[in-house]
């Protein structure tokens, strides 16, 4: 029995130092994806505060590999970047000659570059990571869209209209996705 106790053994203090950096690393992005959500974005409040949570973690877990090196850490970080990318590039459409979702997926790629900050200590990092990608979201997303549909002025109505009913598409989805929790 004490060969299980042996195997299956953890030191207490690390568990609660581990949570509070991924709690930390939760914290920090969930105003970026409540903004996305609020901005009905195909990626948002619960994608962002996973991305990083599981980059803090897998940054946490490299970090205390038996015999890691920073060339070992390095390559875990280049899996994170190129992992995130692939889920950013889910949210790049394109639509006739408009490619619509780059800032979520620059955003989604700067919320991993939170959790791996927070895992390697650099809260700091972290913080201006957050409030840096908060605020570009939120202050210059009306810019932006306010600027495209300056140039879409000679889209056609019938364009419009199905925009109209994939953002009601959209928002009844939500809707029946809050009822169902």
């Amino acid at each position: 029995m004490d060969f299980l106790l042996e195997a299956f053994s953890f030191d207490l203090k690390r568990v609660v130092i581990d949570l509070l950096r991924v709690l930390i690393a939760f914290v920090l992005a969930v105003p970026i994806g409540w903004e996305r959500y609020q901005s009905e974005r195909n990626l948002g409040l619960r994608t962002f505060p996973i991305v990083a949570i599981g980059s803090c973690s897998f940054i946490l877990i490299a970090k205390q590999i038996p015999g890691a090196d920073a060339e070992a850490q390095a390559r875990v970080i280049q899996g994170l970047i190129s992992g995130i990318g692939f889920i950013g590039g889910g949210a790049i459409l394109k639509e006739g000659g408009n490619v619509r979702g780059l800032a979520t997926a620059a955003s989604i790629w700067c919320t991993g570059a939170i959790g791996a900050a927070v895992a390697f200590e650099r809260e700091e990092i972290a913080i201006v990571i957050s409030l840096i990608t908060f605020a570009i979201m939120r202050l210059l997303t009306p810019i932006a869209v306010q600027s495209s549909n300056d140039s879409n002025d000679d889209e056609s109505e019938e364009d419009k209209a199905d925009e109209r009913r994939r953002r009601r598409r959209r928002q009844s989805e939500r809707d029946e996705s809050e009822n169902l929790r």
